[in-house]
């Protein structure tokens, strides 16, 4: 336990974490990753167990913890081995309900909050198109105001738990002259009609669903509005730091436990006599590749204490995404080659720990994005404001 960071308390809430995904979502994990569908009573086992209510203000239902509850509750998802589990977990949680817990009115707060702390409601955040991308300012879906409803037309894709959300919390251009500056944001159900989803076929995260999106001619009430009309980029690139340190968390915690488990690997291993974990190649391959999730580890829990006191740490955030993921790549490749043709084999964890860490670099803003935004900040000295004196956590 990390006494900068972590308390008594902290400590007890991981074992009890541990201890619940033990008993409740590890004896799943199997068929899941077989099925590519998360059961629905294991929502509410998590919603009963407050799991979704950490980062929720007391005053809307929820716990109001710091922000360490949080990363240990990332954490110890990783160390399940499911990456497509731990993604719709925090998907939920950390993308479509912060925009909840931050953009919403007391109407939209009563209809959809409540019901996603205790596990009853499922979210999505839809932004990333298919001609877009990670470029956010040049999405094209178009909300058009006519009276009291908006009109949305559009597609989204990679939406993480899009097929099986039943809301959908949805950037859309309302002024598409404006740039950046014509995105709103909305919430929507989704069973509204206009509505379809399609479920892709991925390499990783085999556990969660992950849909490409179309809306045609649905219409919005204008009361599902979230904030204001015009803000919804702001919102987007304020709520990104939490995202992208949220996969730089994920990617420090998998890659600790694929080196636990490969160190184990290697002392029971034995070659010409003796445990491979003696042979010098190797045991200096191990210390860097720990040393490396060592420093994006630290260099992660300052970025959580910073944001937790309500700083805006874009730029921290964006490098620990970058650094980290890339780190977890090279650690799981490792890890894999370590155990020979049993990394090999699917009866052994590395196989699909390391498709599911290749989604790191790619989900939630490229690697080749985040170098474009790190570069416009320390040399064009660009600077990134947050859309309201809220603070995050």
């Amino acid at each position: 336990m990390n006494g900068m960071y972590f308390n008594e308390e902290h400590q007890l809430f991981r074992d009890s974490l541990k201890d619940f995904l033990k008993k409740e979502v590890v004896p799943h994990i199997e068929k899941w990753e077989e099925t590519g569908t998360i059961e629905r009573f294991i929502w509410e086992k998590f919603g009963e167990m407050g799991y979704f209510g950490l980062a929720t203000p007391e005053a809307d239902g929820g716990l109001g913890l710091d922000l360490f509850y949080t990363v240990i509750l990332l954490e110890e998802l990783q160390k399940i081995n499911s990456g497509g589990f731990a993604a719709a977990i925090w998907a939920h949680a950390y993308l479509a309900m912060t925009h909840l817990n931050k953009e919403a009115g007391p109407d939209i707060k009563a209809k959809y909050l409540g019901a996603s702390i205790d596990g009853k409601k499922i979210g999505c955040l839809c932004v990333s198109e298919p001609f877009g991308g990670s470029d956010v300012a040049g999405m094209r879906t178009t909300a058009v105001k006519k009276g009291d409803t908006y009109t949305l037309n559009g597609s989204k894709t990679f939406i993480t738990n899009g097929v099986y959300a039943d809301y959908m919390i949805v950037a859309a251009k309302t002024n598409p002259e404006a740039g950046n500056k014509g995105i709103s944001i909305f919430v929507l159900d989704s069973d509204s009609k206009g509505v379809s989803t399609n479920k892709l076929n991925k390499l990783g995260w085999r556990a969660s669903d992950t849909a490409e999106i179309a809306f045609d001619n649905v219409e919005v009430p204008a009361a599902n509005l979230m904030g204001e009309e015009g803000k919804g980029f702001s919102y987007i690139m304020e709520h990104f730091a939490l995202e992208r340190l949220i996969m730089g968390i994920n990617a420090h915690a998998r890659s600790e436990y694929a080196l636990e488990y490969t160190m184990q690997y290697m002392s029971e291993r034995e070659t010409f006599g003796r445990p491979i974990n003696q042979y010098q190649a190797l045991r200096h391959r191990i210390a860097d590749l720990y040393a490396d999730m060592e420093m994006c580890r630290e260099y992660n829990y300052s970025v959580a204490y910073r944001m937790g006191k309500g700083e805006y740490v874009v730029k921290e955030a964006t490098i620990s995404k970058l650094k980290a993921t890339k780190m977890a790549d090279e650690v799981a490749y490792a890890c894999l080659q370590f155990l020979g043709g049993y990394g090999y084999i699917e009866d052994y964890p590395m196989a699909r720990l390391l498709r599911d860490s290749r989604l790191g670099p790619i989900g939630g803003g490229t690697s080749e994005i985040l170098r474009e935004i790190i570069a416009k900040i320390v040399i064009d000295k660009k600077e990134y404001k947050p859309a309201t004196k809220k603070q995050l956590m």
